[in-house]
């Protein structure tokens, strides 16, 4: 018996679940928001209750021995010595890490190392790593990374067409993201539709804040949306998504404050998107109020959030040469009912159709008509289970 804590720690920002192993139970979970202001919030769920506190929390040392004196606090532990591992999201293993591994000085170093593919996200997963480490130094420790299901991709998906320098000397390639997720979700298709993972042909759609697809042959990633960093693929909440990388230097010569690449790409992670077309907003929740109100710019941007989307599953239903399954997942792809419509109804000619009646807030399993050659499922994504899963097969 044994209780591990699933961490996907943010730059401002950490999630948790703790869980009973190996029965995989959630005792309680939590998110610590807004670290490094005066006013952050953290928010602790357990049993029924949803407790919540306003305070200053300045870096993610102090936000973890927050959350471990609330553990104590609200008795869902009596004693630290009670969690026996921890594991923590990372988004950017490189060629580096193809599964998950043992937290180490080594490895740790080299998750910093590889800001560089992830920089809005491995910095603050590292932070997240060291707080454990010094507060809780003994307990198993492991990291889980996104890219990981993502290394079975041929060398047909993820080389760039560039010379060959520049992927031996430089590691400039395709590794996708979000790889937990497409995981889990995959599996939990296979067993919704009552057939053997290695059978299926999958297109997997985490559609949250971040934004990514991929196409699952027989439970492996053969293509994904994502590239050498998260910014690449579909638009998203807050990034652009695929453009014309000659786009960059004619904004670094032509608009005033965007002195170099950084900074243009700093826009392209953190100021466009829905986001930017918007002009106020990145959250789905107020873009279809906006598009419900007439506001033009929310339907604009609706529109291209949901055109990106088909032109990426047309991709890979062309990859898999036909797909059995679309699979909706996170924070919009699960709740967003309006919008899995208007995408399907653009991919009616492949197979795709959904059942209204199905196709509700709320709802998971099969949204798709019975007559549909190609199903579409909405499945719960858990990134946590999967790290939890990761934490004690590694304990040994």
């Amino acid at each position: 018996m044994s209780k591990t804590i699933a961490i996907n720690a943010g730059s401002s920002s950490l999630k948790w679940q703790l869980y009973q192993m190996p029965e995989e139970t959630v005792l309680a979970k939590g998110i610590i928001e807004r670290i490094g202001l005066d006013d952050a919030i953290s928010t602790v769920k357990f049993d029924g209750r949803s407790e919540s506190q306003t305070l200053s929390i300045k870096d993610h040392t102090v936000a973890v021995k927050l959350l471990l004196e609330d553990l104590k606090r609200f008795g869902i532990i009596s004693d630290f010595s009670e969690i026996t591992g921890v594991g923590h999201r990372v988004v950017a293993g490189g060629e580096i890490f193809k599964q998950s591994a043992l937290v180490t000085d080594e490895v740790l170093a080299q998750v910093e190392e590889l800001a560089a593919l992830a920089p809005l996200h491995n910095p603050a997963n590292a932070a997240g790593i060291r707080a454990f480490r010094e507060i809780l130094p003994d307990i198993t420790s492991v990291v889980v990374f996104d890219t990981a299901f993502h290394a079975s991709m041929p060398e047909v998906a993820y080389r760039y067409p560039l010379e060959d320098k520049y992927y031996t000397d430089y590691q400039v390639r395709k590794y996708g993201a979000h790889g937990t997720s497409h995981f889990y979700v995959a599996q939990q298709a296979a067993d919704i539709l009552g057939k053997p993972l290695e059978d299926l042909k999958l297109i997997t759609a985490h559609i949250g804040n971040g934004v990514s697809l991929t196409a699952v042959d027989g439970g492996k990633s053969v293509d994904t949306s994502m590239g050498f960093t998260p910014l690449a693929g579909p638009m998203m909440g807050t990034r652009s998504g695929d453009i014309d990388p000659a786009i960059i230097p004619y904004l670094v010569e032509h608009v005033p404050g965007l002195d170099d690449a950084a900074a243009v790409i700093n826009v392209l992670n953190k100021e466009s998107g829905i986001l930017g077309v918007t002009g106020r907003t990145n959250d789905m929740r107020d873009l279809e109020a906006g598009v419900e109100a007439g506001d033009p710019k929310c339907q604009l941007a609706y529109d291209m959030f949901a055109d990106r989307l088909k032109k990426f599953i047309g991709q890979y239903l062309a990859v898999l040469n036909g797909a059995d399954a679309l699979v909706f997942t996170a924070g919009i792809g699960e709740n967003a009912a309006n919008l899995r419509a208007k995408i399907v109804e653009g991919l009616t000619w492949f197979g795709l159709d959904i059942d209204p009646e199905k196709n509700v807030f709320g709802t998971t399993g099969i949204i798709s008509t019975d007559a549909a050659r190609v199903k579409v499922l909405v499945v719960p994504t858990d990134e946590e289970l999967v790290i939890a899963r990761d934490v004690e097969a590694l304990r040994g």
